[in-house]
């Protein structure tokens, strides 16, 4: 019994995350939503109390997705420069894989929603924010390597990096892909953010 209803929560976390793909722009209404799944909108909050709770089962499938996947990054790679990339990479790569997803990240499709899950973006940029600053850290100790531009900076301008990318797919109606041009520009970035330690 339990397995049905975490296969109906899911089912219904994935036709959120699909319209949230395919209305860019458009407000999503629990009605639509329950349309979608083909169930009435009392079978919808047995699920999930609120259109909120549904929105944070999303924002916390993008955490788990992501900060397992960068732990795992951090643990096997130790090259400080290709760490930065696989987790630049890695997230450009699941907002690409997850164009309804970016509608959150952006926090696009939150506008008249509760504040909390505008906060709970904002902490997820700032989770990423941090564990770049950790990866920058360690530079020095490692390879002897310091960033260009003090750590706090460097990894606030990776994070605005990825921001900007996520945005740009979302204001180009998931035209603009975020790894479209990304090997290039980071073979030109990564040379100009670590220098080594005496230069």
């Amino acid at each position: 019994m339990t397995t049905k209803k975490s296969d109906r929560r899911t089912e219904i976390l994935q036709a959120l995350a699909a319209m949230l793909e395919s209305s860019p722009g458009a407000r999503i209404t629990t009605a639509a939503l329950a349309k979608e799944v083909g169930v009435s909108e009392a079978a919808l909050y047995r699920h999930f109390p609120s259109k909120a709770k549904m929105f944070e089962g999303l924002i916390e499938f993008i955490e788990e997705t992501l900060f397992s996947r960068i732990h795992r990054i951090v643990q096997d790679e130790s090259d400080v420069i290709v760490r930065l990339e696989m987790i630049l990479t890695l997230t450009l790569g699941f907002a690409e894989q997850n164009p309804g997803m970016c509608r959150l990240l952006t926090a696009d499709a939150l506008a008249g929603e509760t504040e909390r899950l505008r906060v709970r973006i904002a902490q997820l940029f700032d989770r990423i924010e941090t564990q770049l600053r950790q990866v920058i850290r360690e530079a020095d100790l490692k390879q002897s390597l310091r960033p260009v531009m003090g750590t706090s900076p460097c990894a606030n301008y990776l994070l605005a990096l990825l921001e900007g990318k996520i945005r740009q797919y979302v204001r180009t109606e998931f035209k603009t892909k975020p790894l479209q041009t990304w090997s290039e520009q980071w073979s030109a970035i990564a040379p100009t953010v670590m220098i080594g330690r005496n230069e």
